[in-house]
């Protein structure tokens, strides 16, 4: 089954002389396997004339083409696709009663597009985009007897109602920009606000207009608003965004006391700690990214994470990436650490009624200080007053560094394309060499060039923003909550492309993050931030990454384990015999 597939942002057709349509073979021989269409002067490729050479692929310049070949029993599967060369997606997840089911995979993969189907909100058209709406008896007869055909038949007939929390909650505001009371009372139909906003905490927001939100308040704000509703089935996108890891467990706590009550919950979450903890069972997508999606069977929470971060998967036979992600057992970390780049000391600043202390630091080049902490104490204000954005009220810091800062909200303003703004930031750098292949490659910038900056996903946004920052000449780098959008994969690799960086240009890096796995993949030590959000914040740090973790921990009574196949960091349920073992040794973190 051959899968040709146009990105039509991508493509430039005035900036181009349809190479495309020039080198194709059969074009040559005087077969139409590629024309261009009319209207937009962009081409159509015929999947069942194409040949599977990969010419136009390679000479195309804005590659706006991607042509692959999948196994031919996925023909039976597919769902849903949007157009001729666009994007198509096989199989769907399978809400279950009682049960919490979770999405894992990149993104531009399709979650979206199965919410969607699953909602009703679109009708599958099982491939045939011509004929438009299918009709429920041929769509549902496509699926195979079970639960989906059953949970479709209910779609069909509007038996079922939709909860759907949005993954960008930071557009809420434009949407409504009255107080969070009107909003929740707007939205209140199990009669249960107090309940709600006293378990997600935030009973104290309800006098605040929404464009005043933090990220993490309108976070909450927003799984508050998907709760309130009555609904049969609830769809959490990425949940876990902007909140730290105390407010990540007490969401979990939630979702899954939904569950238990008798509704139906899908998550999609990049949160591989807080997947791993909150869901019973895993669907795994995978496939070409804006091009196909394709969904596995559900598998055990653990299983499938293992699975995805080996880029392995044993039922399908099927390799999903290049290497696996790795978690090293037993790492030194700091080994390469050189002399300080920043020292500070006794730090205070007081912003209304909130005020920050800080002990006695430094960082040193070659080293990344992770730093981690509850929100609104004051992680966010003391990496601003290092980047001079804001002026310290007392204490002393000496630092003679040029500082790379990439605040927490990125906001897309550059009018041009993705590399006009690189070429803007960044001169002729990015271009090629070591930090090409160590940043831009992985972070698949590369693959955005010709997008309009204004145009970019938030994850999309994010890794341009932390390619940018990265890329500039600096001694410092700082990056506030640089994992934020991005899917789980890219985490990992923009983990791993700070943690380059810094090693290779004997740089130092500060993170902040709430994402435990990539601050263990990034950390060589830990900045731990205590005290009460919106009121008083301590810094503590930089400490050795186990010391600070278990400091950090404690607060949160959490504790890690270390999954024995991948070594991966592992949330141990709350008074299970390892938790209550390590709490009583005071080992909250196990990093060997």
């Amino acid at each position: 089954m051959r899968v040709a597939v146009l990105l039509e942002d991508r493509c430039q057709p005035k900036k181009c002389n349809a190479e495309c349509e020039s080198f194709c073979p059969p074009n040559r021989n005087g077969i139409e396997c590629i024309v261009m269409n009319e209207g937009s002067g962009k081409p159509i490729v015929s999947e069942a004339l194409c040949i599977g050479c990969g010419i136009c692929i390679n000479k195309c310049p804005f590659d706006a083409l991607i042509i692959t070949n999948l196994p031919q029993e996925l023909e039976s599967d597919m769902t849903h696709r949007y157009s001729e060369n666009g994007f198509r997606l096989f199989r769907l997840p399978v809400p279950r009663e009682e049960q919490v089911v979770g999405i894992l995979g990149a993104n531009g993969m399709g979650k979206s597009t199965a919410i969607n189907l699953l909602s009703g909100t679109l009708r599958p058209n099982l491939g045939d985009w011509l004929a438009g709406e299918q009709p429920w008896e041929d769509v549902l007869e496509a699926f195979p007897r079970g639960e989906l055909r059953d949970f479709m038949t209910s779609v069909s007939e509007d038996k079922v109602r939709i909860a759907v929390k949005p993954q960008y909650v930071d557009k809420i505001p434009r949407a409504f920009q009255g107080e969070v009371s009107a909003l929740l009372e707007r939205v209140d139909q199990r009669g249960v606000i107090e309940e709600v906003s006293e378990a997600l905490a935030i009973d104290h927001l309800f006098d605040r207009k929404l464009p005043e939100l933090s990220g993490g308040e309108l976070q909450r704000v927003a799984i508050a608003a998907t709760l309130l509703k009555d609904a049969d089935v609830y769809f959490f996108d990425e949940p876990s965004s902007y909140l730290d890891i105390h407010e990540r467990m007490r969401v979990v706590k939630i979702i899954q006391n939904l569950s238990e009550s008798g509704k139906r919950v899908i998550v999609i979450e990049h949160d591989l700690a807080i997947l791993d903890v909150l869901c019973d069972l895993i669907h795994v997508v995978y496939g070409e990214r804006a091009a196909y999606g394709i969904f596995t069977a559900p598998r055990p929470a653990r299983t499938a994470i293992n699975a995805y971060l080996d880029g392995y998967l044993e039922q399908e036979n099927i390799r999903i990436r290049d290497k696996p992600i790795q978690f090293l057992r037993g790492r030194t970390r700091g080994e390469e650490i050189g002399d300080p780049i920043l020292e500070w000391g006794d730090l205070e600043k007081t912003q209304g009624s909130f005020h920050l202390k800080t002990d006695t630091g430094k960082v040193r080049s070659s080293e990344v200080v992770g730093v981690v902490g509850p929100n609104a104490t004051g992680k966010t204000t003391m990496v601003r007053m290092i980047a001079g954005e804001l002026e310290m009220d007392a204490g002393w810091c000496t630092m003679e560094a040029k500082v790379s800062y990439k605040p927490q909200h990125v906001k897309p303003e550059f009018a041009g394309t993705v590399q006009l703004w690189l070429d803007s930031e960044l001169g002729m750098k990015w271009r090629k060499g070591e930090f090409h292949t160590t940043v831009i490659r992985p972070l698949q910038v590369d693959k955005l060039l010709e997008q309009d900056a204004r145009r970019l996903s938030g994850g999309e946004l994010q890794a341009v923003s932390i390619a940018i920052c990265l890329g500039r000449e600096a001694d410092l780098y700082l990056l506030d909550e640089p994992s934020a959008h991005l899917d789980a994969n890219a985490r990992m690799e923009a983990a791993k492309a700070i943690r380059k960086t810094m090693e290779v240009n004997e740089k130092a890096a500060m993170v902040i993050d709430h994402d435990i796995y990539f601050i263990d993949i990034v950390s060589d030590s830990l900045l731990v931030f205590e005290g009460e959000g919106g009121t008083e914040g301590l810094a503590v740090g930089p400490l050795p990454l186990r010391k600070g973790m278990n400091r950090f921990l404690e607060q949160v009574e959490i504790t890690f384990r270390r999954d024995h196949d991948s070594y991966r960091p592992r949330i141990n349920k709350v008074d299970s015999r390892k938790d209550r073992e390590q709490k009583s040794n005071g080992e909250y973190f196990y990093t060997g």
